[in-house]
This record gives C-alpha cells, sequence and structure tokens, in this order.
C-alpha cells in the first residue's frame, strides 16, 4: 500500500540506497551496497564539479567480504560520483575494516575507522546499512546450521526485543520462540 497522497509538490532530490548479499564458492560471503543522489536541478558550485540534472552527485559502492561470524575478511569502496575531485581519495580507507565484526559494536568500529575526515560521510552512512543486510544475508545460512538456536530452543534469540514485532510479550514470540514468551497468552492476532 503506497503512502496517503500528499500536496502537490516537486522532487528535489533522489536517493537511492541498494543492498545485496550474495554467498560465494569460497564459502565467504559478499555484502554490497550502494548509494546514489541525484539532485533536479543544475549544480554550478564555486568549488566542485557542475552536476547536470539528473546526473548522479553522488555514486558509491562499497563491498565487504564477511565469513560466517560476520568478521569482514576484505573491505572496498569505488567512488563513481562526488562533488569533488578529492573525495574518491578516501575510498581505500574502507580496508581499515578488516577484521571488524558486523554484529554488536559495527557502528562504533565504522565510526572509530573512518570518522571525521578520516572517512566520507556517505560510505560511512553506507557501511551503518550494510550491518543489517549482513545479518538478514546470513538468516538462512544460519537457520540451516542451527534451526534449534534460531527456533528458540536453546540460546535467547538475538532479535528478542529488537523491534516491536520482536517484543517477548507479543504474538510473533509467542509463536515462533514459545520458550522466551512472557506475555499472558490472550493476544489472538496472527503473527
Amino acid at each position: 500500500m503506497p503512502l496517503p497522497k500528499s500536496a502537490p509538490r516537486k522532487e528535489l532530490h533522489y536517493r537511492s540506497i541498494e543492498m545485496r548479499g550474495f554467498s560465494r564458492e569460497d564459502g565467504l560471503f559478499d555484502i554490497e551496497g550502494r548509494i546514489t543522489d541525484v539532485k533536479q536541478e543544475r549544480l554550478t558550485p564555486h568549488v566542485g564539479r557542475h552536476v547536470e540534472i539528473g546526473e548522479p552527485l553522488h555514486d558509491m559502492w562499497v563491498r565487504l567480504v564477511i565469513d560466517k561470524e560476520m568478521m569482514v575478511h576484505e573491505a572496498v569502496a569505488v567512488t563513481d560520483a562526488a562533488p569533488y575531485s578529492v573525495c574518491p581519495e578516501i575510498a581505500p580507507a574502507v580496508s581499515l575494516l578488516k577484521g571488524a565484526r558486523m554484529s554488536r559494536g559495527w557502528r562504533a568500529a565504522i565510526s572509530e575507522k573512518l570518522g571525521g575526515v578520516g572517512g566520507c560521510t556517505h560510505i560511512r552512512e553506507l557501511l551503518n546499512s550494510m550491518g543489517s543486510t549482513a545479518f538478514q544475508t546470513m538468516v538462512s545460512v544460519m537457520r540451516k546450521e542451527m534451526p534449534k538456536a534460531l527456533a528458540g530452543d536453546s540460546a535467547k534469540p538475538r532479535m528478542l526485543d529488537s523491534c516491536h514485532a520482536h517484543a517477548s510479550d507479543g504474538v510473533v514470540v509467542m509463536h515462533k520462540y514459545p520458550p522466551f514468551y512472557t506475555g499472558n497468552g490472550e493476544d489472538k492476532r496472527k503473527p
């Protein structure tokens, strides 16, 4: 269902963020992201490049190679479009994430390694979102290898109380992770 109709308007900015996860033949996983910004007006800055209507102001890519424990083995970034000629110079700094884990502490690792002038705002934004993409990519692998852990039969599932749907007293947990359900059992909604 789309959003409700808005007042008459004119588009000024378009941002696209694409994320994809891949299983590799060597047993590792590629997590790829791309961020693109397009303006609906011609930009003629005093410093930087001229950008025509519909031409990307930003077009940046990141690939992270991770293992099953979500440790980064390789990190590479490419800047195809940026407002300033110096912007692509910082892309190789993404390699500093090698050895980091895409789990608890991921955003802190990004900030520590690529914060401020040591990184790019747009690439950091992309990297922040790549953590949840990596998790979603690994869910099918984890389900095949650790069905009981994900079903809640042994360890407490990490997603409990991480969002509204996974509230420990909610209908999803009541049906999906009964050992960890804390509600009163009166919720008649379907998960």
